[in-house]
């Protein structure tokens, strides 16, 4: 049982094989959230609001039973944080090519450049918890930024 249960969990927390690219894991897991939050996407805010409370729980167990398996803080195989972040970020913006690639791109740049608080967070909450928690710190930053400017330019319809 211990076995499946750590199979599972690699699994997720890599995103599904993601986490083992290669080239940019992070990114290629950010990517992935697109794929889940396509089809979110014509669903209620309460069924999006449910997913992304679904992954980012999962996520928070996944992340930690492969951290503790690797003897790790993050693991940088570990990107279902990258998966969630990206995937809230684009749930909040027009369905459009052009928003959610600007939504994928501003997430990308937060998580990587880990502006404060979401850098303490990272450095102060540990175990899976801190792992997802980064994320959707990022994400949050990526929102405040594209949110009102969509407002602005009328991409809400």
């Amino acid at each position: 049982m211990r076995r499946l249960q750590q199979i599972l969990a690699d699994c997720l927390a890599y995103s599904f094989g993601a986490g083992l690219s290669p080239v940019w894991p992070g990114t290629v897991g950010a990517a992935v959230g697109l794929l889940v939050a396509w089809p979110l996407a014509g669903t209620g805010v309460a069924q999006q609001a449910i997913a992304l409370a679904l992954l980012f729980a999962v996520g928070t167990w996944a992340s930690a039973c492969v951290a503790r398996d690797r003897g790790e803080e993050d693991p940088q195989v570990v990107v279902v944080d990258e998966t969630f972040g990206a995937a809230a970020v684009v749930l909040f913006l027009p369905v459009d090519p052009v928003w959610w690639l600007a939504g994928f791109l501003a997430f990308r740049f937060f998580d990587i450049r880990k502006v404060w608080p979401v850098d303490w967070l990272q450095d102060t909450v540990k175990g899976g918890l801190g792992i997802m928690l980064d994320d959707a710190g990022a994400a949050l930053y990526a929102l405040l930024v594209l949110v009102p400017l969509a407002w602005s330019l009328g991409a809400y319809g």
